[in-house]
């Protein structure tokens, strides 16, 4: 099956500027009933037939009853199916399992190690945002090609795992980070006022469940496909030498705030912190751009939709300008960009903060391609993970 990136290229190279070309992607998906069906929808809003999200094949079908209670079918070609353990929690899962897979948990929740303490009403409606975000983070990983295993039964060595605590009331403050394959998440970040709040008190221009577990999982992943491998010396070269003082590196950002020039050189400001922050926020971005682009795609939004007129980079912007993929890098951007442009107009058209609100530089697209490729790379070379320490 094509991965998420060679459909996406083969996308914007056919259908970009060209109307006639039916359309489909990730994201966009339709009942038996003919009526558009969402990524989290547990039934269809009009036919109300129950569904599931097959996360092997990126696919929410309508579901059939099965032969037996808590068995499932979405057609004759596909094995029969049963729902993940967390469907019927506040965690909301619309996602299915084999029915012949042991255990109950879909591969998105498997990656959970610690979930709230549900007797509190608040957390449970924390986790359940939380679980919208990993879980729309955890299907398109798998869509790229990405290694997903849970760290807590599958892969211990090599695995990912999930943390989602809050604070005591009288401390320590759980900090939200990574270490050595586990993303510890804060879950008031899952309450809009004090992520917005947090916003603010740090100048961030954008804060999301959705990117920040984007970002988190990018250090994992730096662990995952860059240390001690080909990767690493050309990271350092473009990125800077991780082995700084990372400790040292955040006092500073927080002591004196990113240099003035940041916006030349880094895709945000905290990315000016340390080469791994660089590293993470690019990776983000990079996470931003594909999901966004192929959801547009999906619907329809092609460059004849659009008035929006921009100078796109070149080859001259590029970390590998000569690499085989380099024009298709570059056709992913520039379509962001063009895209970018129009639906910053719209959000301001409704009095709402830009929907990208951030400015590409040279050094920064330069960066994206290095993750595109790292990405490209992954599905056919083995990764060995590593031990690091914490990464905020």
């Amino acid at each position: 099956m094509a991965t998420l990136l060679q459909t996406l290229g083969d996308l914007i190279g056919t259908n970009w500027k060209h109307r006639d070309v039916p359309k489909r992607y990730s994201r966009t998906f339709v009942c038996r009933c003919g009526s558009h069906v969402f990524f989290g929808n547990m039934f269809c809003n009009s036919c109300q037939a129950p569904l599931g999200y097959l996360p092997g094949e990126d696919a929410l079908l309508p579901l059939d009853p099965g032969p037996q209670s808590g068995i499932w079918a979405a057609g004759e070609e596909r094995p029969l199916l049963k729902y993940c353990g967390n469907r019927d929690t506040p965690a909301q899962c619309n996602w299915m399992l084999m029915a012949s897979e042991p255990g109950e948990l879909c591969i998105a929740c498997r990656l959970n190690r610690t979930i709230p303490n549900l007797d509190r009403e608040d957390n449970a409606s924390y986790w359940g945002l939380l679980e919208v975000a990993k879980r729309r983070l955890v299907s398109q990983l798998l869509a790229l090609g990405l290694p997903v295993k849970s760290k807590v039964d599958e892969d211990e060595k090599h695995g990912l795992m999930f943390d989602f605590l809050r604070s005591p009331p009288n401390g320590p403050r759980v900090l939200t980070g990574h270490a050595d394959g586990l993303i510890t998440v804060n879950i008031e970040e899952a309450d809009s006022v004090q992520r917005e709040k947090m916003r603010l008190e740090f100048y961030e221009p954008y804060r999301t469940l959705l990117g920040h577990l984007r970002h988190e999982v990018g250090h994992y992943y730096w662990n995952r496909l860059v240390f001690n491998g080909p990767w690493l010396e050309p990271f350092r070269t473009l990125f800077g030498d991780e082995r700084a003082d990372y400790a040292a590196a955040l006092k500073a950002n927080y002591d004196n705030g990113a240099p003035p020039d940041w916006a030349d050189r880094y895709i945000s400001s905290y990315a000016s912190t340390h080469p791994w922050e660089d590293w993470a926020e690019t990776w983000a971005h990079y996470l931003h751009m594909i999901d966004s682009l192929g959801t547009a795609l999906g619907f329809g939004l092609d460059a004849e939709d659009l008035e929006a007129i921009v100078e796109p980079f070149e080859r001259d912007a590029l970390y590998a300008p000569d690499d085989t993929g380099a024009d298709g890098f570059l056709s992913l951007l520039n379509s962001w960009i063009e895209m970018t442009m129009v639906l910053n107009e719209l959000a301001r058209s409704m009095g709402q903060p830009d929907f990208y609100p951030f400015v590409m530089s040279k050094p920064s697209v330069a960066k994206l391609q290095f993750v595109h490729m790292v990405v490209e790379a992954s599905r056919s070379a083995g990764t060995e993970s590593v031990e690091a320490g914490f990464l905020g």
